[in-house]
């Protein structure tokens, strides 16, 4: 059958190592991984990539970085707290009526729901 598409352990094809999907050797991880086991990349530049077709995206790919060169994630101190919540609350903040939404407000209109909808049937 032959070698699978996407398998370039060296980089020559892709410039970087790739391998298929789900064929990563131990040791490499995606970011989302890493931020599971409670890891950060901590700067490292990528250290292979996982490749793979998808029939709506085309090819699709993963960066993978190495476990052992990455750092715990830094705790929420206090003041990171209170500017995550205060970029949050801007948000969902209306710029029209100056009310809450209650929802991250939709980048399509830049308002809240009825602030649009009001706008729309004044037009």
């Amino acid at each position: 059958m032959g070698r699978p598409r996407f398998w370039d352990p060296d980089g020559e094809r892709f410039g970087l190592p790739t391998y298929p999907w789900r064929m990563a050797p131990a040791g490499l991880a995606t970011r989302r991984q890493l931020r599971a086991a409670g890891l950060r990349p901590a700067g490292q530049d990528v250290a292979a990539q996982i490749l793979w077709q998808n029939r709506r995206r085309g090819v699709r790919a993963a960066y993978l970085y190495r476990v052992d060169r990455a750092r715990p994630v830094r705790p929420m101190t206090p003041a990171r707290a209170t500017a995550l919540a205060a970029a949050l609350r801007a948000r969902r903040t209306c710029p029209q009526c100056g009310q809450d939404a209650g929802y991250v407000l939709p980048t399509r209109y830049g308002t809240c729901l009825p602030c649009a909808d009001s706008a729309a049937a004044a037009a």
